[in-house]
């Protein structure tokens, strides 16, 4: 039976944002299965991004399966503050906004001296754009000259709102509690005598989580300790209500924006190499198979012996071991055993396993961007994903048996519109399956392209059909780690809901019955700090790109190899294979006969039959760099179009007659992939 969707209303309510290149979409209150509503460039109204807007349905969108609307009315702003570069143009100043936040400059009436042209300025807003008139503001903040990188740094804070300085009550606090610390024992279970090691990347400097094992009979036991956060951070304390507040720490190059304040995240709540320290422990039994035989908790000290890196502790694996002690050796070779187990384990229950690139920014002393570099993806970054994932799965275990409420969480399976669009680009690449959202199903496409050209490609659009995991008090499951019940407790330094669970940790362990609050008050923490985490990851990838296109600035005309990661009306999308950053490849950089297939992701010419798909490779060369909207423009690596004759990619690859024409640790280093 053919499945039916509800059509979409004539008119829908929601909140805007805007797209690149002057356009937007619309996230309906009501949720419609063709998702958002893309509005064009002319259509906005001047609707800036957190705009509550009515918007009128007009037709289908710029992907198959979508839907496109033009703004009718605005119903309330959301945006009041704009971020961006002072400039003079004629006898008129006004701000380009930097980001997407706005579309159009900003008029400022209150600029004199002509020497602050190019300075980045925060701008409040006085009169928002309407019936053709632009916006004006005041400047509110000067923020120095546009392109150090701290100058820039500080203008992605204000941008998406996030805070620096803690107050001075919540500063007070952290060092109350710090003088007050004395490593004692204090009821807790003394496991100093633990062979207990913590496996870091190369610059961090908090650790909230350290390892142990121990061969048991016919397998492990296998020890996960993880900061005690909440014996530092009472409930509903200054310090609490700032974290609360923040949600989570924000890392970017050389800074990070700490949920907690350094002295403590840095200092004892850190479990530094010698030191004894205060945790929360997971000790978990597993077969030989992997398999989880039971589970115990404690409050508990740890002394770490030995402070490892990914690289350090790789090196040890591979056989190089000089220099550390004999027991970390072995412990170490152990827990690669019972990771690959685990993997395996988990492989076989459904896990999904992504192969897609990630870089490393080599950074000049003043913290420009001059290279890159592949990342290190030495095996001991998934052997601490793997043993995360299990301490975090037990914990969720044992507060459902509770019959606990607390912020789990979640990951849906994707849309069945976005599996369609799936099936549709794997027939392109001559691969049959994804007409489901089944793991088996997506588990057994990637296995089919691993090592095949088609390998980006296809992981590329498995990742777009994936639902984004997010916080929750909804008993959904967790669908890429195939987990019945997950919740994050390993990063508590870091993010605000592992000092929940953190928080029903302890009362359980010590016996006392956890008070029922209001669900309705989980259920606005869950959104909170979801929205936090998608904000704080935002602002990470926007100075990253930025601080890359200061680097493209300079090397205008420069080829880069790239990639197609992305097929809309105008073009292509290009990321440059070397820094994972996107450009747009014009059609008319292709020649006149080329059109674009959004469904099944190919742009192809009419006239040769030639064509570029995703995951296709493709030498380009950079054409124009918009620092302040983020925009890299591509041409061609050479002169010569492509309509008649070959490819881009240097090879002639012809269009199917029936072819139609017509997207564990947190936020620092490897352990962002599924968790």
């Amino acid at each position: 039976m053919k499945e039916k969707f509800r059509p979409a209303p004539p008119a829908v309510v929601g909140a805007f944002r805007t797209g690149p290149r002057g356009c937007g979409f619309v996230v309906p209150d009501d949720a419609l299965p063709e998702g958002d509503v893309y509005i064009g460039e002319g259509d906005t109204m001047s609707a800036m991004t957190g705009d509550r807007v009515a918007v009128r349905i007009i037709g289908h969108g710029r992907r198959e399966g979508g839907i496109s609307g033009r703004v009718t009315e605005i119903l309330g702003r959301g945006t009041r503050q704009v971020v961006g570069r002072l400039e003079l143009r004629g006898d008129r100043w006004m701000v380009l906004p930097q980001g997407r936040t706005v579309a159009e400059p900003v008029f400022i009436d209150d600029v004199k001296p002509a020497d602050l042209a190019g300075v980045k300025v925060v701008v409040e807003i006085v009169r928002y754009p309407e019936g053709g008139e632009p916006a004006h503001g005041v400047i509110v903040e000067n923020l120095g000259a546009a392109g150090p990188v701290d100058v820039e740094t500080r203008a992605i804070l204000r941008e998406f709102g996030l805070p620096e300085a803690f107050p001075p009550e919540v500063l007070e606090e952290a060092r109350a509690q710090v003088a007050g610390f004395d490593g004692s024992v204090q009821g807790r279970e003394d496991f100093t005598g633990l062979t207990v090691m913590t496996i870091d990347p190369d610059d961090a400097r908090d650790y909230d989580d350290a390892i142990h094992i121990v061969p048991a009979g016919d397998g492990w036991t296998l020890g996960v300790h993880i900061a005690d956060v909440s014996a530092f951070v009472p409930e509903g304390s200054a310090m609490d209500r700032e974290a609360s507040l923040r949600g989570n720490s924000v890392y970017f190059p050389r800074r990070v924006v700490p949920m907690l304040p350094e002295v403590l995240s840095n200092g004892v709540a850190s479990l530094q190499e010698g030191q004894p320290r205060w945790v929360k422990s997971a000790f978990i039994d597993f077969d030989r198979g992997g398999n989880v035989l039971g589970a115990r908790f404690a409050n508990g000290v740890i002394r770490s012996a030995r402070r490892l890196t990914y690289r350090q502790a790789q090196a040890i694996l591979d056989g190089n071991a000089a220099g550390h002690p004999a027991q970390v050796v072995a412990d170490l070779r152990e827990m690669e055993v019972l990771a690959r187990a685990i993997e395996e384990r988990r492989r076989g229950q459904g896990m999904l396993h992504l192969d897609l690139p990630e870089v490393g920014l080599v950074l000049s002393p003043d913290g420009r961007v001059t290279d890159a570099n592949p990342p290190d993806n030495s095996y001991t970054h998934t052997l601490i994903e793997m043993f995360m994932v299990e301490a975090n799965e037990a914990v969720a275990r044992l507060l459902f048996s509770l019959g606990v409420p607390y912020l789990r969480r979640i990951h849906p399976e994707g849309a069945t519109d976005a599996v369609r669009r799936l099936s549709a680009f794997l027939t392109t690449v001559g691969i049959h399956g994804g007409r489901r959202a089944a793991r088996s199903s997506l588990q057994d496409i990637l296995a089919a392209v691993k090592g095949r050209p088609q390998s980006y490609a296809v992981n590329l659009a498995v990742l777009k059909t994936l639902s984004r995991a997010e916080y929750s008090t909804s008993h959904v499951g967790h669908f890429a780690l195939a987990s019945q019940h997950y919740c994050h407790f390993t990063s508590p330094i870091r993010r605000y809901p592992d000092l929940t669970v953190h928080r029903l940790l302890d009362a359980h362990l010590r016996g006392q019955a956890r008070k029922a609050g209001d669900p309705a008050d989980l259920v606005r923490l869950a959104e909170h700090c979801t929205t936090t985490e998608r904000r704080a990851e935002a602002a990470e990838k926007d100075l990253k790109t930025l601080l890359v296109l200061q680097l493209f600035a300079g090397r205008i005309g420069e080829r880069l190899e790239g990639v197609v990661t992305g097929v809309i009306n105008p073009g292509l999308f290009i990321q440059s294979t070397r820094y994972l950053v996107e450009g747009l490849l014009r059609l008319e950089e292709l020649g006149p006969d080329w059109v674009s297939d959004i469904e099944h992701g190919v742009a192809t010419s009419f006239r040769s039959g030639d064509r570029l798909r995703l995951g296709d490779p493709v030498a380009v060369r950079i054409l124009r760099v918009d620092l302040d909207r983020r925009r890299l423009d591509l041409g061609l690596a050479d002169a010569r179009k492509a309509a008649g004759g070959r490819s881009r990619t240097g090879k002639r690859t012809r269009v199917h007659s029936n072819a139609r024409l017509a997207n564990a640790r947190p936020m620092r280093g490897k352990r962002r992939k599924t968790r």
